[in-house]
């Protein structure tokens, strides 16, 4: 699927909301108004979609990304709440709140939106566009903020055209953003709670009194591994290796037989979990040239391949 043209605005209505759900259910990617910041929303259960996201933001590397559900009942399909968790959800859902839960094992979201984690960022926005657009979808939405890696994040639909005019197809103008800056990330696992990311919530310090120091979102990614070595710019398979290929590299199974870095990018987390629950004691993988989500890419396998601490 190519890349739009140019990008349309439509004034929030309806109409905006039926195209912007037609869009999402074909695979694109549409700019959303929440109360916080714009979103860049993609069909959560949509691995070639969620990679479209990497691929207009130009993000460098893949961090977990906050997937968007419409109420609790979505939610708890897909994570699993502790009482912790649902205390707090229930104090601040709808709301510009993000929970890391637990993933429910068989949940239909692939391994690109959470990183390869085993853990899951759910939010409930308030937000009538985002509702509507959810509802209309009856799919999660994954949805990092909707400006180009690395730039102010979008409060505006002017400031979403700034950095993605001409790389997604549609934006929903919903007029200035109420809060401004993006959701407050707690996660709630293992029986405590962390303040990953500081925002509009400020919570209570006896409903944190077990946080650890405060995290960066991004550093949830290196977290991931596979079990066994990986070698990396593999060219052919070793004696005992489970070759990942992508391009003209053949292999056990391809990131992308036609070199598509998109295609592979959707894979990546999934063929590395197919490689570790493999008979073989070792991966290989091939190599991934190129800039963009190609090099995403290799950030990722680069710290995948990374000795152990």
């Amino acid at each position: 699927m190519s890349g739009p043209a140019d990008t349309r605005v439509m004034p929030l209505s309806d109409e905006a909301i039926a195209e912007a759900a037609r869009l999402v259910l074909a695979g694109e990617l549409v700019a959303v108004p929440t109360e916080t910041v714009y979103g860049l929303a993609a069909d959560a259960t949509n691995a070639d979609a969620v990679a479209r996201i990497y691929a207009a933001k130009g993000r460098p590397r893949f961090n977990p990304l906050i997937v968007h559900v419409p109420d609790l009942e979505a939610a708890e399909r897909i994570g699993r709440f502790d009482g912790e968790a649902r205390k707090l959800a229930n104090k601040y859902w709808p709301g510009p709140l993000t929970l890391v839960v637990p993933l429910v094992k068989g949940a239909a979201i692939p391994g690109i939106v959470t990183a390869g984690l085993e853990t899951i960022a759910l939010r409930i926005p308030a937000h009538p566009a985002m509702q509507a657009l959810l509802k209309a979808c009856d799919r999660p939405l994954a949805a990092p903020s909707a400006n180009a890696s690395g730039l102010i994040s979008p409060t505006r639909a002017s400031h979403v055209l700034a950095s993605l005019k001409g790389r997604i197809p549609l934006v929903i103008d919903g007029g200035a953003t109420q809060r401004g800056i993006e959701s407050t990330i707690i996660a709630a696992t293992d029986g405590r709670l962390r303040l990953l990311r500081r925002g509009p919530i400020e919570i209570d310090a006896i409903e944190v009194k077990r946080a650890s120091a405060i995290e960066a979102p991004g550093q949830l990614a290196s977290h991931y591994a596979p079990k066994k070595p990986l070698r990396l710019d593999a060219t052919g398979a070793e004696d005992g290796e489970y070759l990942i290929g992508f391009g003209p590299v053949s292999g056990d199974v391809s990131l992308s037989e036609t070199g598509d870095p998109v295609e592979a990018a959707a894979r990546l987390f999934d063929l590395l979990h197919k490689a570790d629950a493999s008979p073989a004691q070792r991966i290989a993988i091939a190599p991934v040239p190129g800039d963009g989500i190609a090099a995403a890419i290799r950030d990722r396998l680069k710290r995948a391949a990374a000795p152990r601490p």
